[in-house]
């Protein structure tokens, strides 16, 4: 029922209007002035009133369909979505039906028929420069469609993507979501993996090399290192026993760079593995050869000359 009465006055001023219409083409006998005025009002509120239940459809229509997504609920994101896309939605239908309605009503006076028309040529215009501005939209559709085919990301891919490690969420046509191991989520355009390198680490498989770096002093016995890191490795389920390598890949000038290598299943695996290992290879230095831990050495030199 209130639904119903949005359509009252719309219904009313239309039945006015096809009354205004009847009643100068029965009456014949009344002044031709009065009579074109009678057509001209008959003219203008059919406009209004077309215009008017149309607004009144497009409002009830998005009412009635919100009503099913109750924006007050604890979990409520997707309804906010609904409710952002379809008010404005709403806004853009009702300016143009107005900006439409208002240059018919001006083009049956016919001394402002030619603002009516410029009217027109300018919702043209701005159709044209709206036209201009969706090509970045278009372009990430097509983007879309592109990832769709060639596929450089899936879902549930590991990515990373402006220096955030994660997992693809969502695909969609204009966006990607990326889930952050923090469980933040980062919304990019589907462009962005199509003109912006980045680092898919399951593009072809699922299993992961991991490294860690320690940094030690020159008198670490690399052997005994290298032992306890087979040992470490061999003591953890997310090591897949495949890669198993420590090596010094870098001497710098008051330590060793030393990087062990490592292989697990899926990148989860790979995380736990390097954190695991990179925490017991230090708690291992720490314990064992704790003279081998990173340090700087000053020598002094004794100048002083006996009197």
């Amino acid at each position: 029922m209130e639904h119903l009465k949005r359509f009252i006055l719309p219904a009313l001023v239309f039945l006015l209007a096809v009354f205004f219409k009847s009643l100068g083409q029965y009456l014949e006998f009344i002044p031709e002035d009065f009579h074109n005025g009678m057509q001209l009002t008959a003219s203008i509120l059919l406009v209004v009133a077309i215009t008017w239940g149309i607004i009144a459809v497009i409002r009830t229509a998005k009412i009635r369909l919100l009503a099913r997504y109750d924006i007050d609920v604890a979990d409520n994101l997707r309804m906010r979505k609904l409710h952002t896309q379809y008010n404005i939605l709403e806004k853009i239908l009702i300016f143009v039906i107005v900006l439409i309605a208002l240059g018919i009503t001006l083009m049956q006076f016919e001394g402002v028929r030619n603002i009516g028309i410029s009217l027109f040529a300018s919702a043209g215009i701005a159709g044209l420069v709206i036209g201009l501005a969706a090509q970045k939209a278009l372009g990430t559709i097509l983007a879309g469609f592109q990832i769709a085919i060639t596929q450089p990301i899936r879902l549930d891919d590991v990515v990373i993507v402006e220096n955030e490690w994660g997992w693809i969420e969502e695909i969609n046509l204009t966006y990607v979501v990326v889930r952050i191991w923090d469980k933040r989520r980062l919304v990019v355009p589907t462009t962005y993996f199509m003109e912006k390198p980045f680092q898919n680490w399951t593009r072809t498989s699922a299993d992961l090399l991991g490294t860690v770096f320690i940094y030690t002093d020159y008198t670490i016995p690399i052997n005994a290192l290298r032992k306890e890191l087979t040992r470490l490795l061999e003591s953890n389920p997310h090591w897949d026993k495949k890669v198993n390598v420590l090596q010094v890949t870098d001497a710098k000038e008051n330590t060793l760079e030393i990087r062990a290598l490592m292989s697990a299943a899926s990148s989860p695996d790979a995380w736990e593995l390097r954190v695991f290992i990179r925490e017991k290879l230090v708690e291992f230095i720490q314990c064992k050869y704790p003279h081998c831990l990173p340090k700087t050495r000053v020598f002094l030199n004794d100048q002083t000359k006996p009197q």
